[in-house]
């Protein structure tokens, strides 16, 4: 039960952070092309495209590290037992 509400509490969440940067790269853009200044203009692109990059690029890795949180392992792998790593890790 909290994995499905933890599941769809992600989905929610990353729709959302989606969207709002979806709309302030549109709000960006038609603040950047009412510039009449070229080199203003030019600068304003700059920003935007970093802007974007790190608006949805942090917004797949949060996705993706939910995930990863949600859905991974919940304990850490074992090394095996002592008896199999003396023997060069063949199993007897």
């Amino acid at each position: 039960m909290k994995t499905i509400l933890a599941s769809i509490f992600t989905t929610v969440l990353i729709v959302a952070m989606t969207l709002a940067a979806m709309f302030l790269l549109v709000r960006a853009t038609v603040y950047l092309t009412s510039l009449e200044s070229p080199l203003y203009r030019a600068a304003a692109m700059g920003t935007e495209l970093l802007l974007g990059v790190i608006l949805l690029l942090g917004t797949t890795w949060l996705a993706t590290h939910l995930a990863v949180r949600i859905f991974g392992p919940k304990e850490p792998p074992s090394m095996g037992s002592p008896k199999s790593l003396s023997n060069g890790g063949r199993v007897v």
